[in-house]
């Protein structure tokens, strides 16, 4: 059966930096076919496949966690911060004003604290290693997919980053000029 809208597909995925270093991996990642769930650049070059093919794929930042944002770094003092801030906790509030995303403490040092809204690859050029495993169409007595029960990766999930929302009349796929036939 090939890969095509409203199909469950499972794959075996790896993703490298440009330098070919392993950054993650993960075998029986499945997904909805078609609804967004991963990369839009790797769901159209999985459309037609079938089990047992492989493709490689490379996303420029743009089409993977987005460019890295200057603009998203906040230097608060350490003072607005409960005791316990470390490198790597993730703040949604500061001072009790509610962020516009998840920010990530990065750095602490001399009593101020550096917060990145950035995904962490945000800025990099990504390859993704993907091999079709399965390809199969819903069972009638399974739970609705497409929703919050199917949990994608965050390496290959869009929703990590800040993204523009679409109104929900709009169907139009979003698919970069260069790979349009």
């Amino acid at each position: 059966m090939k890969i095509k809208k409203d199909r469950i597909v499972t794959l075996s995925v790896a993703m490298y930096d440009m330098q070919d270093n392993l950054l993650e991996e993960m075998d029986d990642l499945t997904y909805y076919h078609g609804h967004g769930d991963i990369f839009p650049v790797i769901e159209h070059h999985l459309e037609e496949k079938k089990p047992g093919e492989k493709i490689s794929v490379t996303l420029e930042p743009e089409e993977a966690f987005g460019d890295y944002d200057e603009l998203a770094l906040i230097i608060a003092d350490e003072t607005d911060f409960s005791e316990g801030v470390e490198v790597g906790l993730y703040y949604t509030t500061i001072r009790g004003q509610t962020l516009d995303r998840p920010y990530r403490v990065t750095d602490i040092a001399d009593g101020k604290v550096v917060l990145d809204g950035n995904h962490p690859l945000a800025g990099f050029g990504l390859r993704f290693e993907v091999e079709v495993k399965k390809v199969e169409l819903p069972s009638t007595d399974a739970q609705e997919v497409g929703t919050d029960d199917v949990v994608v990766p965050s390496f290959l999930s869009v929703t990590d980053r800040k993204v523009d929302v679409l109104d929900e009349d709009d169907e139009e796929e979003v698919i970069p000029e260069h790979l349009k036939n």
